[in-house]
């Protein structure tokens, strides 16, 4: 058994081996030191489809982080969540909330003052309606109003 096998390939290398010398032999004809010529094939464009899938490429901490610290100069730098209403003064025919931050300092707002995240809508008697924008630094696509009532015993 192992003798058929051996001249099997014996008898297979013979057969192909002056063939495969030929071969061998019209290839090293050409220039060695010029390689074979390789095609490139044109990229298409990269294509992504959300597919009412979210964005992976959207950073989803672009708002700010709420244990970061940071400078309050005004009320420009203020969120909404973190104001809590003092009182509501009327001066000039106008209304303009008394508003406390978080480190406990008063400041004033009239309507149309921006905050960080939105602004003052309208200012009554006895609240104040700010319209939010913005939640963690990405617009909102319908605003929400969050009304600050002030009730008569905090007057």
């Amino acid at each position: 058994m192992r003798n058929s096998r051996f001249f099997v390939a014996a008898f297979l290398l013979a057969a192909g081996g002056p063939g495969l010398a030929s071969a061998q032999a019209g290839t090293t004809s050409q220039d060695p030191a010029k390689p074979p010529a390789v095609t490139a094939m044109p990229l298409a464009p990269a294509i992504y489809n959300p597919a009412g899938r979210r964005d992976p490429f959207k950073n989803l901490l672009t708002g700010k982080d709420i244990n970061e610290r940071r400078v309050i100069t005004g009320l420009s730098d203020l969120m909404i969540d973190e104001i809590t209403v003092i009182g509501l003064v009327k001066r000039k025919g106008r209304y303009e909330a008394v508003i406390g931050m978080a480190s406990g300092f008063p400041m004033t707002a009239r309507e149309g003052d921006k905050f960080a995240d939105g602004y003052v809508l309208s200012i009554g008697d006895n609240q104040i309606v700010l319209r939010k924008t913005q939640e963690r630094g990405v617009p909102l696509i319908k605003p929400k109003d969050i009304v600050k009532e002030i009730t008569s015993q905090e007057r």
